[in-house]
């Protein structure tokens, strides 16, 4: 599903990562951790084609990355690509499930096709009720699972997270780590999540440890 071949990526004088390999199949949850610095997130960023590696290649369902356009990867990172991060990132002008749609008027759904998935996600999500909330009328949890179903809404074929429980209490927390595992389990989704969340790493079918820019044992 996702394989990386070689990554190295510097900023400056300082190398973040130095030749990362990495295979992750579909369907798995892998978890990415380490130290604060460790390059977790840059690599997120690369597997998710935000950022570009300095050298290496990036594999996503057999399709390599570096040979598509600007537009061409634009357009794939939203269909096959879906983004969770500590910081919900919600337009606060907007409503849930409004805020869920966004990816799918991207890739050119009619509104009625984009609010009727939204709407079924924002209920298998338990959130109903609070679809046409503004985020500054969700809780902290609430806020987290409208960034999911925004994920989710057009079906990609992998879920990149980033610290996504972060700023969540204990039971907010525990809840969005057995949705991660419900929607596996429902939907086949991949994930690959970086998280400072040992018990949730463990529940991962995987974890990839990062130490100094490299992958360890």
């Amino acid at each position: 599903m996702v394989k990386a071949e070689n990554i190295r990526k510097s900023f400056g004088q300082l190398q973040v990562l130095k030749g990362i390999n990495l295979e992750i199949p579909a369907g798995k949850i892998y978890s990415v951790v380490g130290a604060s610095g460790a390059g977790k997130t840059t690599l997120l960023q690369i597997l998710g084609t935000l950022s570009q590696p300095d050298s290496g290649e990036i594999y996503i369902r057999d399709r390599k990355i570096s040979g598509l356009s600007e537009n061409e990867l634009a357009a794939f990172r939203n269909l096959e690509l879906g983004f969770v991060f500590q910081f919900h990132h919600l337009l606060p002008e907007f409503t849930a499930l409004e805020n869920v749609c966004i990816p799918a008027y991207i890739a050119g759904s009619t509104r009625a096709k984009a609010e009727s998935k939204a709407g079924e996600l924002l209920g298998y999500l338990g959130m109903s009720e609070r679809a046409h909330h503004k985020p500054s009328q969700l809780s902290g949890g609430e806020k987290q699972r409208v960034a999911v179903a925004r994920a989710l809404i057009n079906n990609p074929s992998v879920i990149m997270a980033d610290e996504p429980s972060g700023n969540l209490d204990t039971r907010n927390r525990q809840e969005l780590h057995d949705l991660f595992f419900a929607l596996r389990q429902d939907f086949g989704q991949t994930f690959i999540i970086v998280t400072h969340d040992d018990t949730f790493a463990d529940r991962s079918d995987k974890i990839i440890h990062i130490r100094d820019g490299v992958i360890v044992e």
